[in-house]
């Protein structure tokens, strides 16, 4: 078996209106300015308390992290876990067309919390393609190897047989010190230069087979 880990936000969703809308209203309930939507989208797949240090290493990261969270919550409710977040074009045929085939594993390795995750799944009808959801309640911030040894360690498959896919140098650095290949992508929120350790840098879904052959023949 194979196994192919996606990153979620700037990879398989466009969420950049909840993330940065939600990090405006946080730094605002917390008194302070919000950072430029260049510097939020550049933390996008750190865990948040390591987000928070980088956007406002003096403020009190505890209070941005849970003024954060609500904001999120909020939002959610109100306008529905989809809709700030849609699935990028291509994303789904391509999750539906990997599933299918018999020795290929998928699975999700994100900056997100459980709860997170779990409401975006379920907004998109996506739960049933996932054999391993790794998230940041239980794990050390990307680009800590963390998530992808648990998602091989439950899917059974080695490093040589794994894949990260993802659009940020946490990602790569993540794939990197994990020891399997990476692709990454040039519709996310990092430069598509930056990921110098991609094996291939994606331009759109449909470029995920022939990049697949390539690499496992």
């Amino acid at each position: 078996m194979r196994l192919i880990v996606f990153d979620v936000d700037g990879t398989l969703v466009d969420s950049q209106a909840d993330i940065v809308g939600s990090m405006g209203d946080a730094f605002a309930a917390a008194g302070l300015d919000a950072p430029a939507r260049t510097e939020v989208l550049g933390i996008v797949g750190l865990s948040l308390p390591q987000a928070m240090h980088v956007l406002a290493p003096d403020a009190d990261n505890d209070l941005l992290v849970t003024r954060y969270k609500q904001a999120y919550a909020d939002r959610r409710q109100r306008d529905g876990a989809g809709q700030g977040s849609p699935l990028y074009p291509g994303a789904r045929a391509a999750i539906e067309r990997l599933h299918d085939l018999p020795d290929v594993l998928l699975g999700l390795a994100t900056g997100k919390s459980k709860r997170g995750l779990d409401a975006l799944l379920a907004a998109h009808d996506l739960e049933r393609f996932f054999v391993t959801r790794q998230v940041a309640d239980f794990h050390p911030s990307k680009p800590h190897p963390a998530m992808l040894h648990t998602a091989m360690a439950e899917a059974g498959v080695e490093a040589a047989d794994t894949v990260m896919v993802g659009d940020t140098t946490f990602d790569m650095q993540m794939a990197e010190a994990a020891g399997v290949a990476f692709f990454g992508v040039d519709w996310g929120y990092h430069p598509a230069a930056r990921l110098t350790y991609a094996h291939t840098v994606l331009t759109d879904f449909s470029d995920i087979d022939a990049a697949l052959t390539a690499l496992w023949g």
